[in-house]
C-alpha cells in the first residue's frame, strides 16, 4: 500500500437482514462494491443520494460494523465517527461514558484526562455530565457524541454533514469547528449529499451510487458529474 495512503477500501459489501413477519427474513444489501483510497492530511468528500450507502460506509470505516465482502485496510491509525451516541452506555453517566468512549477508540486515560474539561465545556452539559446517559435527550446524547469525537483529535475524523445537532446555537458551533478542523492539516472523511459543500471543503471526493463506487476523482469533477445524474433523473 501506497506509504501516504492511510486507510483502503476494497471492493467493500455489507448485507443487512430485514426481519418481517413469522420469522422470516429478508436481505438488503447496503453496500454492493465499493472502493477507495484515503491518503494522509486530506479531506476526502463522499456523496450520493440518500440511500446510497454512505452512513454504512462511515460505520464500516469507524470500525462500528465489518464487511461481509472485500476489506477495509488501515495504517494502524486510530478513527473516530462524528455521530449520535454511537457505542455509549445508557446506565452510566455522561462522564463515564467521555472515559468509555475514549478507551474504545484507543485513547489511554491520561490522554482524557488532559482534555475532558474542554469535551464537558464544548458539549453544554456540565449541570447534566454525572446524570446517566439514559436521562439525556436525543439531543444532549448528540452533543455529547460531538464533543467526544471532536476534542479527541484521532488521527481520521469522519464527518456526517447532517451532524448539525442541538439548538440553533449549538448547531451553528458544531458546523463552524467541523469547517475549522476540515480546513486544517487533520485527515477528513465528509459525508454529504450537497455539492456545494464537497467542492467547497474537499480537493478530492467519491461518489457512491446504489451502493457502488461511481466515481473517485477531484471534487470538482465528481460533483459535476453527480449533479448531471441528479439533474437527468430527476427530470424522468
Amino acid at each position: 500500500m501506497n506509504k501516504n495512503i492511510i486507510i483502503k477500501a476494497e471492493n467493500v459489501a455489507v448485507q443487512y437482514s430485514i426481519f418481517r413477519r413469522f420469522f422470516a427474513t429478508k436481505s438488503k444489501m447496503a453496500l454492493k462494491d465499493v472502493s477507495f483510497s484515503l491518503y494522509k492530511g486530506e479531506s476526502l468528500g463522499v456523496i450520493g443520494r440518500n440511500g446510497a450507502g454512505k452512513s454504512t460506509l462511515l460505520k464500516l470505516l469507524a470500525g462500528v460494523i465489518s464487511p461481509d465482502k472485500g476489506q477495509i485496510i488501515h495504517d494502524n491509525v486510530s478513527v473516530s465517527l462524528l455521530s449520535l451516541q454511537v457505542g455509549f452506555d445508557g446506565e452510566l453517566s455522561g462522564y463515564d461514558n467521555i472515559y468509555l468512549s475514549a478507551l474504545l477508540l484507543g485513547f489511554k486515560k491520561n490522554q482524557v484526562d488532559a482534555i475532558l474539561d474542554n469535551i464537558i465545556q464544548f458539549s453544554e452539559l456540565e449541570d447534566s455530565i454525572h446524570q446517566a446517559v439514559k436521562t439525556y435527550s436525543t439531543g444532549m446524547r448528540a452533543r455529547l457524541g460531538f464533543s467526544i469525537a471532536y476534542q479527541l483529535e484521532p488521527d481520521v475524523l469522519l464527518i456526517d454533514e447532517t451532524l448539525g445537532v442541538g439548538d440553533i446555537e449549538f448547531k451553528e458551533k458544531s458546523i463552524a469547528a467541523m469547517k475549522e478542523r476540515i480546513r486544517s492539516d487533520q485527515t477528513v472523511i465528509l459525508v454529504s449529499h450537497h455539492g456545494p459543500t464537497i467542492k467547497n471543503l474537499c480537493k478530492r471526493a467519491v461518489w457512491i451510487e446504489d451502493g457502488v463506487t461511481r466515481m473517485e476523482g477531484p471534487s470538482g469533477e465528481v460533483v459535476g458529474e453527480y449533479e448531471k445524474f441528479m439533474l437527468t433523473n430527476n427530470k424522468r
